[in-house]
């Protein structure tokens, strides 16, 4: 996994230009803001927490275009069998990402992002771990509306998008054999499409940004088919600026809905589930470079019928503004 490390963290130093925009000095500060406020969502199966690659997260509160690494840490608690009297194990999902926003034309963005798994948890029996190159995300941001540069009260922007996660993760069936958590896996094995919508509405130098995402699973040459995933969260964030190094922190709540998993096109009991989390954290930016770390905490949940517990989230990013 360390490996893994070295060369994404390598990777994500790439060098890139801007082209700055001249106009009145209220009014751009009130546009940049703007654009740096797309935050960082995390979406993550917590069904299964792993196959998902560990959270989309669609920008970065300090860096509306980038290329970045990230680092995503899971702690889940989750029954070592399907029997009222099975022992409760630990398990801790591991991802490593490069991800990237890159602007095609003025309106168009493109989202990648490349995870790394290294997955473990400790059995009865002892404890297993698994690793490898999980289910690599493209997608399409597109603005369909933004408050002109020239405007000084509230700002707002919408954005909406589609993309596909391909199954290059491997997806293997011995690891879901006897365990209730059915997504011990690098990858899903599946395609699978993604739809998504980001609104920011802003006033000097608070925001609230909002967004919704639906993710449609398919089924694996296995006859596995992981269920359909809604995302949703509001995050309240707010720039502090000290000559040239911008802080932001930010507070919210986000959830997580997913449907039954199939099997042969029968429906898996206790597969679905449902989990609300609070979220917060601090970006710090200077220059082209921002360093973020967040936190996750359940404020309620209910996955698996209750035979799988969230602990926590970790996140954190280092990005280079393009």
């Amino acid at each position: 996994m360390k490996k893994y490390f070295f060369i994404i963290l390598a990777c994500s130093f790439q060098l890139a230009f801007s082209n700055p925009i001249k106009d009145s000095i209220y009014a751009e500060k009130l546009h940049n803001l703007l654009l740096l406020s797309e935050y960082e969502y995390e979406d993550c199966d917590a069904c299964g927490c792993s196959a998902s690659s560990g959270g989309l997260g669609f920008g970065s509160m300090l860096n509306s275009n980038f290329v970045g690494v990230r680092y995503l840490n899971q702690s889940y608690t989750s029954k070592d069998g399907i029997f009222d009297n099975s022992p409760w194990v630990d398990e801790n999902f591991n991802t490593v990402q490069i991800w990237s926003k890159i602007p095609i034309t003025e309106r168009i963005q493109i989202f990648t992002l490349i995870p790394f798994q290294h997955h473990s948890r400790e059995l009865t029996t002892g404890k297993e771990e698994i690793q490898g190159l999980g289910d690599i995300t493209l997608m399409g941001m597109y603005t369909l509306y933004q408050t002109h540069k020239d405007s000084i009260t509230l700002t707002h922007k919408l954005q909406m998008g589609g993309g596909v996660k391909m199954p290059t993760g491997k997806f293997n069936e011995a690891n879901n054999l006897g365990t209730v958590n059915q997504s011990f896996q690098v990858g899903t094995g599946s395609w699978d499409y993604l739809l998504v919508a980001d609104y920011v509405i802003q006033k000097n130098n608070l925001g609230l940004n909002l967004l919704l995402d639906y993710t449609i699973k398919t089924e694996n040459s296995k006859n596995y088919q992981y269920g359909n995933q809604l995302n949703y969260g509001g995050l309240l964030f707010y720039l502090l600026e000290a000559n040239t190094v911008k802080i932001m922190p930010h507070l919210g709540l986000v959830g997580e809905k997913y449907d039954a998993n199939k099997q042969h096109g029968q429906e898996l009991p206790n597969t679905a589930g449902d989990v609300l989390f609070s979220k917060f954290g601090l970006e710090i930016g200077k220059d082209k470079f921002s360093l973020g770390m967040s936190a996750m905490l359940p404020v309620t949940q209910n996955l698996a019928g209750s035979n799988i517990e969230a602990n926590y989230r970790l996140m954190f990013n280092l990005n280079y503004s393009l």
